[in-house]
């Protein structure tokens, strides 16, 4: 009887949960983004990751406790980064939702269906009397919805190509909204007979109030021409490649905007691939590449694929956005590779090198630095991967910006699953917030590199909303902080990851 009374009590749980009713917000708080937001991919357009005003100090993170968690429903590979702005937590799924939610209890605002996987950060801006949200899918389209309501205010395809995405999170400058294509036409090189490949990476600039294109840069000025056939007598194509997957960076003093970019998919020689490339940010036109790995021509699958380009590379995107940096009135843009390199470069001299420092080994699918580092006044905080790497230096490093010397390192702790650290960091005063893929949620002293507080995901969580949700590995965006609040998702199920679906946030002793 008592097993009997337990399921007609969940009964009704469950179909709330089911039909979207459960978490649902019962009134609505003013929202008024503002100071201490953590908005966009890196909280401000040199792509820092610092917030400088989180609402709690260092001494308090070892007291952080989970404040509510919530679930998402049919879904288990997330990697889109959420946001913390005007007292509400903005965040996509694979499965192709938005939601908003209220950032003290965890409740629904509102959800809207973008029609793709979403995998970046939210903008939120205010555009005459209202407040937008801005994001890419996964289908090559750029989105702005009503942040106040989700409804769609516009919707751009930026790209026609069938294996475009926009992985990378846009940027908001001046009623322009910097778009940055990527695609994922590596993984057809399994199919013998696909020519491949055509696409080629670019930045687009789209009005921020109608969607409307301004103009449109390719990172390859060729286009795509039959180069020669594989052994399966497959005519394959080329240039293609150098696709951007991270967040554009603002100069607002030089008027450029900075991308890093990818390997290239073909056997043709490209000086923009696994690059920083300058961008006029009016006209779009390419002022220079500072390339660091030539010949990095890749697809997956090699050397075996039939696809593979001779001599093929190793796959060492920059897959993080290089950040712009001041430290003693001289200014550095710094950018971490994949291959476990972290670079100084010069913004004056074309993307001179002034300094370069290995951190790890490297590595292609989950590599050396993964998807970003964080910044304070002086130092870079680099989390390093080395993914099934037997002489791999998983960990968090601290680099100082004028030199490129190590302050220290602090490996990734043994006894604690994969130890590959590829998510993105994300930093306050005092503090650094990096994650494994073995699950582990880990916040670092930025003085000594201690660790003064670790979470373990790898669990089920009772959520807000009654849908069943676990933890599981990290990667991809790192974590928000803001009103002393810090969120982030867990559950990055690709490239062996383990799968979940759950969105965290942690508070001082949970209140």
């Amino acid at each position: 009887m008592r097993s009997l009374r337990f399921a007609l009590f969940l009964i009704p749980a469950l179909a709330a949960a089911a039909d979207g009713t459960a978490g649902r917000c019962a009134t609505t708080k003013p929202f008024a983004p503002g100071a201490g937001d953590w908005n966009g991919w890196g909280v401000e357009s040199t792509n820092s990751r610092f917030q400088p005003q989180p609402g709690m100090t260092a001494a308090d993170v070892p007291n952080l406790k989970l404040k509510w968690a919530f679930g998402f429903a049919g879904e288990s590979r997330n990697q889109a980064q959420p946001i913390l702005v005007g007292g509400r937590v903005f965040v996509g799924t694979t499965g192709g939702t938005v939601y908003s939610l209220d950032a003290s209890t965890g409740c629904v605002y509102w959800t809207h269906d973008a029609g793709g996987p979403i995998k970046n950060a939210i903008t939120v801006v205010r555009s005459e009397n209202r407040w937008i949200a801005y994001f890419g899918d996964a289908k090559g389209a750029a989105h702005a919805v009503d942040a106040q309501t989700g409804e769609p205010v516009w919707k751009t395809q930026v790209d026609d190509h069938p294996a475009a995405r926009v992985t990378g999170s846009p940027t908001y400058y001046k009623d322009v909204l910097y778009v940055p294509v990527a695609s994922g036409e590596e993984t057809l090189q399994s199919q013998p007979k696909y020519e491949c490949c055509t696409f080629q990476g670019s930045l687009v600039a789209l009005d921020a109030k109608t969607g409307r294109q301004l103009w449109k840069t390719r990172t390859i000025p060729d286009p795509p021409k039959p180069y020669k056939k594989n052994a399966e007598g497959t005519q394959l194509r080329g240039p293609a490649g150098a696709g951007i997957w991270s967040a554009p960076t603002i100069d607002e003093k030089r008027k450029r905007i900075y991308v890093g970019t990818g390997n290239s998919y073909s056997g043709i020689e490209l000086p923009t691939s696994d690059a920083i490339l300058a961008f006029d940010l009016e006209s779009g036109s390419l002022l220079w590449s500072s390339q660091v790995t030539p010949g990095d021509n890749w697809i997956p699958g090699c050397p075996r694929s039939a696809n593979c380009p001779e001599n093929p590379g190793d796959d060492f995107d920059f897959g993080s956005s290089p950040v712009l940096r001041t430290v003693g009135g001289k200014q550095v843009l710094v950018a971490s590779q994949k291959s476990g390199v972290i670079y100084g470069l010069d913004p004056e001299e074309r993307g001179k090198v002034l300094w370069k420092t290995r951190l790890g080994v490297g590595n292609g699918m989950l590599g050396g630095i993964g998807w970003g580092s964080a910044f304070d006044g002086v130092n870079a905080y680099a989390a390093i991967a080395d993914y099934n790497k037997p002489q791999g230096t998983p960990g968090l490093y601290a680099v100082r910006v004028d030199t490129g010397s190590k302050l220290w390192e602090t490996p990734a702790p043994q006894g604690a699953g994969n130890r590959a650290q590829a998510a993105a960091v994300s930093a306050m005063p005092g503090i650094a917030f990096s994650s494994s893929f073995g699950g582990h949620l880990r916040a670092y002293s930025t003085e000594t590199g201690a660790i003064v507080w670790d979470f373990n995901a790898l669990r089920d969580f009772e959520t807000v909303n009654q849908v069943p949700a676990k933890g599981g590995s990290f990667d991809g965006g790192g974590v928000a902080i803001a009103h002393g609040i810090v969120v982030t998702v867990s559950g990055y199920g690709f490239a062996g990851g383990t799968p979940g679906n759950v969105l965290l946030a942690f508070s001082v002793d949970g209140k």
